[in-house]
């Protein structure tokens, strides 16, 4: 093979490769770089919101969590001495201290629940 065929025939081969592509395939490939450079915009978006400081809403809902989580453990240590209070009583004194148990339990729950 001469020079010329030689260049000739790869300039052929490589005009085949080059348009193998079909126009569905060209449309599927735009459409997957689309979708690429909208994830790329999303990424970007959730690592500036991790990085931003927490809004004032926020910070005010942790410390009402934290403030809950004091109030709970209080309302516990108080349940702990009626409970004692409540072995050690008899009559209508049991009967004062158990509805007492009632209401401290409900409002336990109450706060369970916000947490």
């Amino acid at each position: 093979m001469r020079r010329s065929e030689l260049s000739e025939y790869i300039k052929e081969t490589i005009v085949e490769l080059l348009s193998e592509a079909t126009p569905e395939e060209v449309d599927a490939q735009a459409d997957l770089n689309k979708e690429l450079e909208k994830t790329v915009a999303l990424s970007k978006e959730l690592s500036e919101d991790e990085d931003a400081e927490p809004s004032k809403a926020e910070l005010a809902k942790s410390k009402s969590l934290a403030k809950a989580k004091e109030e709970v453990a209080q309302l516990t240590k108080k349940m702990k001495a009626k409970a004692k209070e409540y072995k050690a009583a008899e009559g209508d004194a049991k009967e004062k201290i158990k509805d007492e148990l009632k209401k401290m339990t409900a409002e336990k729950k109450k706060l369970e629940k916000l947490l």
